[in-house]
């Protein structure tokens, strides 16, 4: 399936100095997948080296009939990722 990044992700890239394909290689290697309950958009999650740091990122992508788009991507702080599964935002896939 394409998939495309959206120009929010794109800015973000640049922003927070992330590499290119980062985004690209979670999104297709993940396997840890949720959906949103509070966006309805998927998240991939994976461990990555980033900033001098081993940590979970996250991207949020949706499903289109053509192509997926990745939306974002963002480093997880410590506990974030569990705190958004225990309150039931995200609910794995």
């Amino acid at each position: 399936m394409k998939t495309e990044y959206s120009q929010h992700l794109k800015n973000r890239l640049q922003i927070r100095k992330i590499d290119y394909d980062l985004p690209r290689i979670i999104y297709e290697q993940s396997d840890e997948r949720y959906c949103d309950i509070d966006t309805g958009h998927f998240i991939a999650v994976m461990k990555a080296n980033l900033y001098n740091k081993e940590r979970d990122v996250m991207v949020a992508y949706v499903v289109e009939e053509n192509y997926d788009k990745l939306l974002t991507i963002h480093p997880l702080k410590e506990g974030q990722k569990e705190n958004r599964v225990n309150t039931g935002r995200w609910r794995q896939i």
